[in-house]
């Protein structure tokens, strides 16, 4: 009988609901690839053959799971870019500068799309083998074997250090983790100390009697045993997350009508402001006497809801989360709680700005919003419990531990998840996926897509996210260069001859210099920095300041390259143009 050669293949396909179906489409095609294809199995299960299959295989992967623009940035030499769309629509100029580090026999894009493709054939492996010949099963195990081997191999050379000092006891730390193994949790992790993440304050997950103190700052989860590909390092029932349906059935949540539309997003997707206008207006439902509440209000968000009811919750001692309330910090630390000095270290960075509007924005929110409530009905919201530090508080809390959630319905929404909502967050992450609902199980899975050996910190990914923005909602800048520490721009250049536009592109690098090396100035030099300070806030926005610095002068020195390049293709130009070989003459 003759073998069916599709039953022994890998399909990839890059599907057409993609956002960046267009782009990822072209950067296929250029590579000679199409947009559905698949990899058949070579016969030979030698290594080099097995090899050479992987590679192309991650060729493909790669390009399928790009996530963002950022992730196909990888420049070795500063160049000026310029595109624009076949409907002549104005053409958007890009600097790249710096060189991103690539393996000598892998050109990846970033870090996350890497672990993203290798992922993805593993799991094209496991639907493969269910069908696949049993002649053909040898290759594939070796397929699988390489790919190990390559996640292996491409987690150690990002692996972090982590110091450990035994014997120290967290006391509400291990009460929480009590807690959690009554109401079925079931972790491989244990709960240290941690120095890898500058001023973050997080707890994790541990059933172990030991405890551990990691030298540095912040709390964080240690494997307790070895974690291999796949592992499920931590599951969460859905009884202990904290949503909207739980809020819904609370006292608090009994008096707010469902069907009262949207009112004002404090918190609309829990990690980044909005800044909407609100207004405390008559409600339609004036004739309901249940909710005497809400009168005032023409609906209330579900993200308002939730704030609302963490920042009473947290002092009711009867509470079925009393445990996971105690173990928060009493300050999260984060760019909202930026003092004076901080603020003033900041005088000339984008980051600067950012907290500033922030913080009016959520003071804005609070007058207008929690007064109100308090003064007429102080019995649900008393004042004691509303003041603005803790309506800051509350805002932290949310912003630094919401996690989303896709419930078994499909909806997504945010929620707290006690334990897990303390892993630590890293450029290079153990734990990629998470917040889908396991609807056999009714609760979420943490699975590790790399190894995490014993005592090592086990990290996930809060997302793509910029310093700025992790030290304003976070508190803390990750180890590592980030690639999402980027600014921006947009410059609009009509089409134009060659000669034309490289004249126009040195104007566009002397504006872009001329605007970073006013931005440098601005910004100061790190001896007027070199104050002492033993404020967290200080030394996190002096740390944030001394990359924007890094940055800017990377910018500076690839504009300076830039310049050079072209402005000596320039001269070769003009010179070609004056012996008659140039293609293009200018009027």
């Amino acid at each position: 009988m003759t073998e069916n050669y599709e039953d022994c293949s890998l399909p990839f396909e890059l599907p057409e609901s993609d956002p960046l179906f267009e782009k990822k489409k072209k950067l296929l095609q250029s590579n000679g690839f199409g947009t559905k294809e698949r990899v058949y199995l070579n016969s030979s299960s030698c290594s080099n053959s097995t090899n050479a299959m992987l590679e192309g295989m991650l060729k493909r992967a790669r390009i399928i799971h790009l996530d963002e623009e950022n992730d196909g940035y990888i420049q070795t030499v500063p160049t000026l870019q310029v595109t624009d769309d076949e409907n002549g629509a104005e053409l958007q100029v890009e600097l790249y500068f710096g060189e991103v580090p690539v393996s000598p026999y892998v050109e990846f894009y970033s870090y996350r799309n890497e672990l993203e493709a290798l992922s993805s054939i593993l799991s094209l492996i496991a639907v493969s083998h269910l069908h696949c010949p049993l002649t053909r099963r040898d290759v594939l195990q070796e397929l699988h074997k390489a790919t190990l081997g390559r996640i292996q191999e491409f987690g150690d050379k990002s692996r972090l250090e982590t110091r450990i000092v035994e014997d120290l006891s967290i006391e509400k730390e291990q009460c929480v983790l009590h807690w959690g193994e009554r109401n079925d949790v079931r972790t491989k992790l244990k709960i240290a100390l941690c120095g890898n993440l500058v001023c973050s304050e997080r707890l994790a997950s541990s059933f172990v009697k030991r405890l551990g103190y990691v030298e540095g700052a912040g709390r964080g989860a240690i494997a307790a045993e070895d974690l291999k590909v796949g592992d499920v390092a931590l599951e969460i029932p859905m009884s202990i997350v904290i949503s909207e349906e739980l809020v819904l059935e609370s006292d608090m949540g009994r008096r707010v009508p469902k069907f009262l539309h949207l009112w004002v997003a404090i918190l609309p997707s829990m990690k980044q402001l909005v800044l909407l206008p609100m207004k405390l207006i008559v409600a339609t439902n004036r004739k309901n006497k249940n909710y005497p509440i809400l009168e005032k209000i023409d609906g209330i968000s579900s993200e308002t809801m939730l704030l609302l009811w963490s920042m009473k919750e947290k002092h009711n001692s009867n509470s079925k989360f009393n445990l996971y309330f105690n173990a928060l910090p009493e300050a999260f630390n984060t760019g909202l709680s930026f003092g004076i000095d901080a603020i003033m270290v900041l005088d000339g960075t984008l980051l600067l700005e950012e907290i500033i509007e922030a913080k009016k924005h959520l003071q804005a929110q609070y007058d207008e919003l929690v007064p109100a409530l308090c003064n007429d009905h102080p019995d649900i919201f008393p004042p004691e419990f509303y003041t603005w530090e803790q309506f800051l508080w509350a805002c932290e809390l949310w912003y630094s531990n919401g996690m989303k959630v896709m419930f078994s319905d499909g909806t997504l929404k945010t929620c707290l998840i006690p334990i897990a909502g303390f892993l630590n967050h890293s450029l290079y992450p153990h734990i990629m996926h998470y917040g889908k609902v396991d609807s056999k199980t009714n609760s979420l899975k943490f699975c590790v897509s790399k190894p995490c050996n014993t005592g090592e910190q086990c990290y996930l990914s809060y997302g793509n996210l910029s310093g700025s923005h992790l030290i304003t909602f976070y508190g803390f800048i990750p180890q590592g260069d980030n690639l999402y520490d980027v600014i921006p721009m947009e410059i609009d250049i009509p089409e134009i001859p060659t000669q034309a536009n490289l004249e126009i592109e040195m104007k566009v690098l002397r504006d872009i210099l001329s605007t970073y090396e006013s931005m440098m100035e601005n910004i100061g030099n790190t001896e007027q920095d070199n104050r002492k300070s033993n404020s967290w806030d200080v030394k996190l926005a002096m740390e944030y300041k001394d990359i924007q610095r890094r940055i800017i002068s990377s910018i500076i020195t690839s504009c300076y390259s830039g310049l050079n390049t072209v402005e000596n293709e320039l001269h070769r130009c003009v010179a070609m143009a004056g012996n008659g070989t140039g293609s293009e003459q200018t009027g």
